[in-house]
């Protein structure tokens, strides 16, 4: 799997990353938010067993505690994707293990005992689901999961009891989002199953116009149909969001390429930059680029960027605790610096 943050695709492509999730239990033993400290250790030190005693060719893993961590380099691990916020509630009796990569992290004692997470780059659901069930395979071959014949996995939110699976999309959705269909995107996809988050999944807001998209359903589908709606959904929303920008360039041209160039000129010339204005003016520079406007710009250098400028990436790039305001004078000087080089 390639990272998405290093991808080096087709600079056309919208879709930043495919993410596959697979919530897990160990039969007999209470769900984490019941498990005591000590338990919940012997948990984490069970499942780290079946990595040491069964390694994955051509992979390479290492377990992080979070008790073992400090609070700014769990925040990256969530600002960098490999964690939810939800792992950092039990932190007391958390880990995950991280490949080499980055594109597979298994968090244990989060939700649920186990979750299973691999991403890629692109519109590779399918790439992501192989790895994840190979995973789970191994887990399975030496640990007997909760399940139900009827229900299927059992998991701590009746949401995910069935396959517990939990398939995403990462999409940069800015011209859906200018002209304002972005609701009626919304209400088709809840309709059928699907929801639609921010760019940090549940319960993150939605800023430079990438949005997450993934199944509701787990149960009553199974994991290759869930895959398969997805696709056909994104897909579509793809062909909406390539719609809505031939109309844009058609009707609105020079608006179009001054609001790309302008976000351009303010990045690589900004003292003071905040989050959210960052991420926007972000969003412009990738529309100009996956459109063809920009070209001494690509997507890796933006999505990077996309990972740099969160505030827990920066305090730990420049030297610990800072204030807002330094955050903010921290961040416009990291992205000229990345842009002005690059050109």
């Amino acid at each position: 799997m390639n990272n998405w943050v290093n991808n080096t695709g087709s600079n056309e492509d919208i879709v930043l990353s495919s993410r596959i999730r697979l919530a897990r239990n160990l039969k007999d033993i209470a769900f984490p938010h019941k498990l005591s400290k000590e338990d919940g250790k012997k948990v984490i030190d069970r499942l780290e067993n079946v990595f040491v005693k069964y390694p994955i060719k051509g992979q390479n893993f290492k377990t992080y505690r979070l008790w073992e961590l400090d609070s700014l380099e769990s925040k990256v691990c969530i600002d960098r994707h490999l964690i939810s916020n939800k792992l950092l509630i039990n932190n007391d009796k958390a880990a995950f293990i991280l490949n080499d990569d980055e594109t597979i992290s298994i968090m244990i004692n989060e939700e649920d005992h186990l979750r299973v997470q691999c991403i890629t780059a692109g519109i590779q659901l399918d790439e992501a689901y192989n790895w994840a069930t190979k995973i789970d395979d191994i887990l399975e071959n030496q640990e007997e999961f909760a399940f139900n014949e009827k229900l299927g996995y059992l998991t701590a939110c009746p949401t995910n009891i069935g396959t517990g699976l939990r398939a995403s999309i990462m999409i940069h959705l800015p011209a859906v989002t200018m002209t304002n269909k972005i609701n009626s995107v919304l209400n088709v996809i809840t309709q059928i199953g699907m929801t639609i988050r921010g760019l940090f999944g549940e319960g993150s807001k939605t800023v430079g116009n990438i949005y997450q998209i993934s199944n509701q359903v787990t149960l009553g589908l199974n994991e290759n149909e869930i895959i398969t709606n997805l696709k056909g959904v994104v897909n579509k929303i793809i062909s909406q969001e390539k719609l809505e920008r031939q109309r844009l360039i058609g009707n609105y041209k020079y608006e179009l390429e001054d609001k790309i160039y302008r976000a351009l000129g303010i990045l690589k010339s900004a003292i003071l930059l905040g989050g959210i204005e960052c991420l926007n003016l972000l969003s412009d520079v990738r529309l100009g680029i996956e459109m063809g406007l920009i070209e001494d710009v690509n997507k890796q250098d933006i999505n990077g960027l996309i990972v740099d400028v969160q505030p827990a990436m920066i305090q730990k790039n420049y030297g610990g605790e800072l204030s807002d305001r330094e955050i903010s004078i921290k961040r416009a000087q990291l992205v000229r610096e990345k842009l002005n080089f690059i050109q």
